[in-house]
């Protein structure tokens, strides 16, 4: 697709349901590796992330049945421990296997992001964590070459509250030995969801949502289980003020509200109006009229992937 052509003005109408979030399908995913059994995931996204990951699962031996609402992993017959350079360099997000390979099989070979050729590494914070509970790494060749015995329960302060670091030590702690406290831990609700996720599989996890979460290893992972990640909040945000920059009345649907009340809160400030349901947001169609000043923040605070839509939004204030 070489460009967009949007005629308007224009008004939106009727009601859209919001995706599984990417975000949360992502970890979870790559959660399936700590887990002898099959899981299924519900309503997995379209995406090219979505389809870049499957195949580096595939790479390592999962098997993977796609349908068209849900997949379903068998994780129990891994046979690569390697995630390659050419698949984790267009997805950040690969470097999460590293985690549960670590604690599951004892070692692991994950490229770094952005290869040989990278500067300031970003992955030095889940680097430090698996090193504090017993990992041994090296950096050869562009790659992180991880090895241990049995990794252990440890203390990990997080220098910032990064995501994937967090979900990271969250994914390895599930085979660690003893309890792994994590500190300064992201709060996001897809950590919450990746919780939620190892507990189903039997991990015991405590303070999911806050900044320090506990997590209680375990032997052995060998269930069949369901779930269904939560929905985007960053869609749901999109078309909320795609709803008031045009005055348009829409319902939206599949949302959880709880997951960007400060978003709500700013937009109220500027004068929106709407209605919030338990799974639903419903806009009036208003014109809202005042400007506002935000400052991004992690979790809880304002989202740096919502501050574009409202820059936008602005722009029709006063």
């Amino acid at each position: 697709m070489d460009k967009l052509e949007i005629q308007g003005p224009c008004k939106l109408s009727g009601e859209v349901e919001i995706s599984s979030a990417k975000n949360a399908c992502l970890p979870i995913m790559i959660g399936t590796l700590l887990n002898a059994g099959k899981t299924r995931l519900n309503k997995l996204p379209n995406l090219r992330d979505m389809r870049t990951l499957k195949k580096l699962l595939e790479g390592l031996g999962v098997k993977i049945e796609q349908n068209d609402d849900h997949w379903i992993f068998d994780a129990s017959n891994i046979t690569e421990l390697t995630a390659e350079y050419d698949l984790v360099k267009t997805m950040r997000a690969s470097v999460l296997v590293l985690g549960p390979l670590l604690a599951r099989f004892g070692k692991a070979k994950v490229s770094l992001p952005g290869g040989c050729a990278i500067g300031s590494r970003p992955v030095d914070i889940h680097l430090d964590a698996l090193k504090k509970m017993g990992a041994k790494i090296e950096l050869s060749d562009g790659y992180i070459l991880a090895s241990c015995e049995k990794l252990q329960g440890s203390e990990v302060i997080l220098s910032f509250p990064s995501v994937g670091a967090t979900e990271n030590i969250m994914m390895a702690a599930a085979y660690a030995e003893g309890v792994t406290t994590i500190q300064n831990a992201a709060r996001e609700p897809e950590i919450v969801d990746l919780a939620n996720f190892l507990m189903e599989l039997g991990v015991e996890v405590q303070g999911e949502g806050s900044s320090e979460i506990k997590i209680k290893g375990v032997t052995n992972i060998n269930k069949e289980i369901e779930h269904t990640p939560i929905s985007d909040r960053i869609e749901a945000i999109t078309y909320l003020v795609a709803a008031l920059a045009t005055e348009s009345k829409i319902k939206i649907t599949n949302t959880r509200a709880q997951d960007f009340k400060v978003v709500l809160e700013t937009l109220e400030s500027m004068g929106a109006k709407f209605e919030v349901g338990d799974d639903f947001i419903l806009t009036y169609g208003e014109k809202i009229s005042k400007g506002i000043e935000v400052e991004t923040a992690p979790y809880p605070g304002y989202p740096t992937d919502a501050q574009a839509q409202l820059m936008a939004l602005a722009c029709l204030v006063d």
